[in-house]
């Protein structure tokens, strides 16, 4: 006896785990969740609340070549005291090893290592979260994410996924139809912030 449906199912949940990380960094809010980096730039106010400041290195594609470490200080900063306390940076694995690079006036790196983990560590004391879809460094690319996310990004779930099973339409195949509801959004704006690797 071998279960199908359920090695189906089980295949089929990974890959939509994986479609909605894209989305929620990235997705164009059709038929899917709208993603942080989709949002314009601007300080949230009354008259433009929609949208997510965006940060600069203070260098195109890089990080600036004197003192690189203070862009992320002045970027921690942007964001408010109330959200802090809960912020996390966000960034794929390719831009996390050149953070990691990164030292200060005396040599010593800004990024700490977690010995008694032993994985993860933190960055100027925030804790660090890769996510693979997050954009590669390069000219004006909105790179990191810096925030308190739980705040900022609600994700409507609908508890798990639909399979039907259809023996009759194709015989002797056997279809199965997936389908899984979720959806997100920024909520709060002022709670995510974005570092742009551009001058201005």
């Amino acid at each position: 006896m071998f279960n199908v449906e359920e090695v189906r199912a089980n295949k089929i949940a990974d890959r939509l785990a994986r479609m909605e990380n894209t989305a929620f960094i990235s997705g164009n809010g059709n038929k899917k969740p709208r993603g942080i980096l989709t949002y314009p730039a601007g300080v949230p106010s009354s008259s433009s609340f929609a949208a997510i400041e965006q940060v600069p290195t203070g260098a195109s594609g890089a990080f600036a070549s004197t003192n690189p470490g203070d862009a992320l200080i002045n970027f921690v900063y942007t964001l408010k005291a109330a959200y802090r306390d809960k912020a996390v940076f966000m960034m794929k694995r390719a831009t996390l090893a050149e953070v990691r690079k990164l030292k200060d006036g005396q040599g010593n790196y800004l990024w700490q290592p977690d010995f008694q983990m032993k994985q993860g560590g933190t960055l100027l004391g925030f804790n660090m979260v890769e996510a693979e879809d997050m954009p590669a460094i390069a000219a004006s690319s909105l790179s990191i994410a810096f925030g308190d996310f739980n705040a900022g990004y609600q994700i409507v779930d609908r508890q798990g996924i639909r399979v039907l099973r259809d023996s009759f339409t194709a015989k002797p195949y056997v279809k199965f139809y997936t389908t899984k509801r979720v959806g997100g959004d920024v909520v709060n704006f002022e709670a995510i912030k974005l570092l742009k690797f551009a001058v201005s």
